[in-house]
């Protein structure tokens, strides 16, 4: 598949997550915005400012300069960064929101399909490109980032749902290339170790940990020192960071204190 291919593929499934967080905002009722989420000091409105704030640097519009006050949830630069576009439409109305989203996505839909990306190692646009992202990895994360906070809203709201889209296979399957910075780096898990990730519509993920302490990806010919089975949705909210694993949620065969460490290491999304 070339660059371009790829990149258009990319495309195509943010193009149906924004579609889906959209559809699923109007469903929101007003007594339902301020419902905390699973991530520190955000509520679902504050889900929705955050998406909006970045389709809306990618469609080209400026960036909301703010002071955020007191936000201990805004860890570092990105998070403070990102933080300030939540504070500066904390007052918007729902309408509004759903409205600049799907104005700045149309913009942006639009551009990629009249000047189709080709080099996915090009600079990404806006403030992505100034900390270094590519035009492949910005590609390739958007429908990651507007799909898990379709997930944060539909588990806050108790509205499950589009688990089993192209926008959730997409994400998964990114989040499962994770496993070998998982084990090795996060979980430290000492030489020899192989850990086994299993989960279900996905093929499973094989870790490896090499001579130098670092992870890389193993293959099923690996004799697995432990081996995790959790259903999809497990999966998500465990790589996301949202939440802690339910005892009943994860089945772990053999190692089980390295499976545990691994577990309680698997959030890798900011």
């Amino acid at each position: 598949m070339s660059d371009q291919e790829r990149l258009a593929s990319y495309v195509a499934v943010w193009w149906e997550a924004v579609d889906d967080f959209t559809r699923l905002l109007e469903e929101v009722g007003d007594d339902q915005w301020s419902q905390a989420t699973d991530l520190p000091g955000w509520d679902v409105q504050a889900v929705a400012a955050h998406t909006a704030h970045l389709e809306s640097l990618l469609a080209g519009r400026p960036h909301d300069d703010v002071e955020i006050g007191e936000a201990p949830h805004a860890h570092g630069t990105m998070g403070q960064f990102t933080e300030q576009g939540v504070v500066a439409r904390r007052q918007a109305a729902t309408d509004a929101l759903i409205t600049e989203i799907r104005e700045s996505t149309t913009a942006r839909h639009t551009q990629l399909l009249a000047d189709p990306p080709t080099d996915a190692a090009a600079p990404a646009p806006a403030v992505f490109g100034a900390i270094g992202w590519s035009t492949g990895l910005l590609l390739r994360n958007r429908p990651l980032d507007v799909w898990m906070h379709e997930q944060d809203i539909r588990r806050a709201l108790d509205l499950p749902g589009n688990l089993d889209n192209a926008p959730a296979l997409h994400s998964v399957d990114y989040l499962l290339e994770s496993l070998p910075f998982i084990v090795g780096k996060k979980a430290q898990a000492p030489e020899g170790s192989v850990v086994r990730l299993e989960v279900e519509g996905h093929a499973p993920a094989v870790a490896v940990v090499g001579e130098d302490g670092r992870g890389r990806p193993g293959s099923d010919h690996d004799e697995p020192s432990a081996t995790l089975a959790m259903d999809r949705e497990t999966f998500v909210v465990l790589a996301g960071g949202r939440r802690g694993a339910d005892p009943d949620g994860v089945r772990i065969t053999g190692d089980t204190d390295l499976g545990e460490r691994v577990v309680a290491a698997m959030g890798v999304t900011p």
